[in-house]
């Protein structure tokens, strides 16, 4: 799989071998999927309800659990960001 550099305007590009593999091609809508450290790029569905649902099958803590910890890491981002 590909590597990208991120560009001063914080745009990525797909490589290509990336996009053949998924099946993205212009147009296409993607989602960021963050959790902790690690940003997943999904290709989107049609129906955005349907495509987000996969996405907490593995997640083993509660949804207040999940909360806290987001809510922990905004913090140290708006620390280390000077917020």
């Amino acid at each position: 799989m590909g590597i990208s550099k991120i560009t001063r305007n914080y745009q990525v590009t797909i490589p290509k071998d990336v996009r053949k593999a998924v099946g993205i091609k212009e147009g296409d809508e993607v989602m960021f999927v963050v959790d902790g450290d690690r940003v997943s790029l999904v290709k989107s569905r049609r129906d955005a309800i349907l495509a987000a649902a996969g996405i907490w099958k593995d997640i083993k803590e509660t949804g207040v659990e999940y909360q806290k910890r987001m809510r922990q890491q905004w913090k140290k981002r708006q620390k280390a960001l000077n917020w």
